[in-house]
């Protein structure tokens, strides 16, 4: 089969389609003929030799597929209510950037009613990652406010729809105008550009100085001071990446006075049991938001496998909003 190896670490250029042998499946996991993979952060972390591969995953880079079940433990689909044939989309925790991929039963999705495979392709790492940590970690409810920093983001996209579909407020940043229309346009109620603005005002400014109740964070860094500054009375915040850095100081004495809750997970290295959970709880409450279109994938490009180095440029260049697919 076709596959895009990281043939080194470095620049998008050391992504190459080689030729490998197809991975075979075992019990309780599916074989998948990959129609579209999705493009992830991860995926250029772990390019650039920041993000090692779980102990038992595949080298190859890609967390997300969409396609067809070829293959598999037949016992194990029978009881996800799989067959041979169906259009299936697949959290993996590598080896998604091939022609067929193996995944776990408890880690597939049936394609939305409606959804294309690239369209399916985009969604188990982000609806999985913001899931897990805004609705199950963070335990966001309707009526409340969230704060979402990186709104144009693929996790952001989903984020702002999820969040707005189950009744919450929404406020994101966002680096440019364009970018904060964008958000807008989704769904959020407001939207600032971090670049012009300090987002820590503004937040305080729209929620007449009574904070946010969650702010999902990829950023850590210096923002978890100010974020910590923004949150209400027993406020919780959930870091799930460190573009900004590792470490950060803020102001404990405002935790312990506000009772605030900070919090942060990796979704990768959990557990098949945690993931099926996850994939179960978004079949019984988000499929059907996607079926009815409610919420909908937001593609801002796709590229050929062969072309991977160019979608990973596209990402590190920050220009996009919503997900980078590739298509085999």
């Amino acid at each position: 089969m076709r596959a895009v190896e990281i043939t080194s670490y470095g620049a998008p250029d050391v992504l190459r389609l080689a030729a490998r042998p197809v991975p075979v499946e075992g019990a309780g996991e599916v074989l998948i003929r990959v129609s579209a993979s999705g493009v992830n952060r991860p995926d250029v972390l772990q390019r650039t030799g920041n993000y090692p591969v779980p102990p038992g995953a595949s080298d190859i880079p890609g967390l997300e597929v969409a396609g067809e079940i070829v293959g598999g433990d037949a016992e194990a689909m029978l009881e996800a209510g799989f067959k041979m044939g169906d259009r299936v989309c697949a959290l993996v925790a590598g080896g998604g950037y091939a022609e067929l991929c193996v995944a776990p039963v408890g880690q597939c999705l049936p394609v939305p009613a409606g959804l294309t495979d690239v369209q399916a392709a985009s969604l188990p790492e982000t609806f999985f990652t913001v899931w897990s940590n805004v609705f199950e970690r963070a335990r966001l409810q309707a009526g409340e406010t969230l704060l979402i920093q990186g709104g144009s983001s693929g996790i952001g996209v989903t984020a702002i729809q999820l969040a707005k579909a189950l009744g919450a407020k929404v406020l994101v940043t966002a680096g440019s105008d364009e970018k904060c229309a964008a958000c807008v346009a989704l769904g959020a109620d407001h939207a600032i550009n971090y670049r012009t603005s300090d987002f820590a005002e503004e937040v305080k400014r729209l929620t007449n100085a009574q904070g946010v109740n969650v702010i999902l964070d990829m950023v850590a860094g210096s923002y978890v001071a100010r974020q910590v500054e923004c949150l209400a009375e027993d406020g919780r915040l959930v870091i799930i990446a460190v573009q900004g850095g590792i470490k950060a100081e803020f102001n404990a004495g405002l935790v312990l006075r506000k009772r605030l809750t900070i919090t942060g997970s990796t979704l990768r290295p959990r557990s098949l049991e945690f993931k099926a959970a996850i994939a179960k709880a978004l079949r019984e409450k988000v499929w059907p938001l996607l079926a009815s279109g409610v919420i909908k994938p937001v593609i801002h490009s796709t590229f050929a496998a062969a072309d991977a180095a160019k979608a990973h440029t596209l990402m590190e260049s920050n220009q996009h909003v919503g997900k980078i697919v590739l298509t085999w």
